[in-house]
């Protein structure tokens, strides 16, 4: 009998669209046909487990808790944002190869939603933000009952999503299970201190300071986690443009509280915070820019920012700095 791969009743856009999608369900077929339709995963010849993950900030968790035992590939490098992200030939095929697929889910990589879905058919795909409960995601009324996906700005959260990777492969890989743990109680424990770190730096800062203005709404966990106020000039999704009405909103609160700054974001245009800056100007009042803070990607491999870890401190050092004061100054290490 053979195998058929039956495609979800799907419009596509245009003919590219759907020349895409029977190239994924034709590595999906292949797939079937070679390693069948169970969840067991075979590592490969180096006897590592394969690893893709999606965001930097996956790819890093994994690296931490997989240590020596995986080989992780990850898709979004420095700068990209997820929010727009699609998933290139090579990007399906490296999916195809991996043994396991770790993403963000909630929407984030609303670009590769279709080809993660065709690729839960055949292997281990996990949303590791989706271990966390319901209760305590974000709601978002707006847009049809989603959370905001953007679970990482709040280090105990992301501490669920450590632990979601960890049992992951563990249940790939058993016979590795004491490394998993080990390295992931390593992990969670930096976690716990960079955590209590980054709260006792924010409590110098005066309640009525705490407004942090970024180009899109990326930080509302940051802001719930951490006792801040929190504007964003686009939506949680950078897919939406912002609107005049939505720029001079935004620069009548920053006026009327006499906001002094105000962040740029790593993978987020300049254009949309130096509109909002113009027309702060506009009604008398001057913010300036109080640096750039990494949003939706880490910075670039190598350096500090190009960890979790990193990319975390380097937003605390760099939004305290910026609505401390003068006499603000970021602490030896």
């Amino acid at each position: 009998m053979k195998n058929l791969i039956i495609l979800p009743n799907i419009a596509p856009a245009n003919r590219s669209a759907a020349v895409f999608l029977i190239f994924c369900a034709f590595l999906i077929f292949c797939g079937l046909l070679t390693n069948g339709c169970g969840s067991s995963t075979a590592p490969a010849s180096s006897g590592k487990l394969r690893v893709l993950t999606t965001t930097g900030m996956i790819g890093d968790a994994a690296r931490r808790v997989g240590g020596e035992r995986v080989e992780v590939t990850n898709l979004m490098g420095a700068g990209v944002d997820p929010h727009l992200y699609r998933a290139s030939e090579g990007d399906v095929r490296r999916l195809s190869e991996a043994d396991i697929v770790f993403f963000n889910g909630l929407h984030l990589e609303a670009g590769m939603g279709e080809v993660l879905q065709q690729m839960s058919a055949r292997k281990r795909t996990v949303a590791v933000a989706e271990a966390i409960g319901r209760e305590q995601l974000i709601a978002l009324p707006n847009y049809g009952g989603s959370y905001d996906p953007h679970v990482w700005f709040d280090v105990r959260l992301w501490m669920l999503v450590t632990e979601r990777i960890r049992d992951s492969l563990i249940e790939a890989d058993g016979q590795n299970a004491e490394t998993y743990r080990a390295n992931a109680a390593d992990y969670l424990a930096e976690l716990r201190g960079l955590d209590a770190e980054i709260r006792a730096r924010f409590e110098k800062i005066p309640p009525e300071q705490r407004v942090l203005i970024t180009a899109h709404d990326a930080f509302g966990y940051f802001g719930r986690a951490y006792n801040f106020e929190v504007r964003g000039l686009q939506g949680i999704s950078t897919s939406a443009e912002a609107s005049a009405a939505d720029v001079q909103e935004l620069a009548r609160f920053i006026a009327e509280r006499k906001i002094a700054a105000v962040f740029v974001e790593t993978s987020v245009p300049q254009r949309t915070i130096e509109a909002v800056q113009a027309a702060v100007r506009s009604r008398g009042f001057e913010t300036s820019v109080g640096g750039s803070l990494y949003s939706d990607a880490m910075g670039d491999a190598g350096t500090p920012e190009g960890t979790y870890v990193g990319m975390v401190r380097r937003n605390a050092d760099t939004i305290f700095n910026a609505l401390a004061g003068a006499n603000a100054s970021v602490p030896d290490r």
